[in-house]
């Protein structure tokens, strides 16, 4: 049953007559986490209806702290898994954008390093996110610490936050 635009309040109507777009660029907390993957497809279907622009932003895992130790061993080590590092990363992103290609929306990819929930922040502030979304994890046995990442991303964001499952 259509409404008579009539008898809305002036404000209601004013938000009918005019386009209002809430979520103009949502940012994915991305990597090879089935979370992740399911957070970047909610993230793409989101774009495509709202007409937002999508950027990811993976943050690298740091190397094992053993690499200092097989550095020590053969000294070209650690020089050749900083490379495996980067081409892993690289192929991510470009798995990404060729995902957007495909779905038919442009996917700006973004990696960065240091702790994942500043570095995330930080990414968010500076392209003025208007939604971070990031997946969720179900009942695993890291439970307590993906929610404490989880918890402090909806807490030091400074756009609203959307968790996946």
């Amino acid at each position: 049953m259509a409404e008579d635009v009539g008898s809305m309040h002036p404000s209601e109507s004013a938000l009918c007559e005019t386009e209002v777009q809430v979520y103009k660029k949502i940012v994915v907390s991305y990597n090879e986490s089935p979370e992740a993957q399911r957070a970047f497809v909610s993230a793409i279907s989101l774009a495509k209806a709202l007409g937002a622009e999508v950027q990811t932003v993976t943050v690298m895992a740091e190397l094992p702290s053993y690499t200092a130790f097989a550095g020590a061993a053969d000294p070209s080590l650690p020089g050749v898994l900083r490379e495996d590092r980067t081409r892993f990363y690289e192929t991510l992103a470009e798995k990404a954008r060729k995902t957007g290609v495909d779905a038919g929306i442009e996917i700006h990819t973004h990696t960065a390093q240091g702790p994942p929930v500043d570095t995330i922040v930080r990414f968010v502030r500076e392209c003025k996110a208007d939604l971070l979304i990031v997946g969720l994890h179900q009942r695993d046995l890291y439970i307590a610490r993906l929610w404490s990442t989880v918890y402090e991303l909806a807490q030091e964001a400074p756009c609203s936050v959307l968790g996946v499952h």
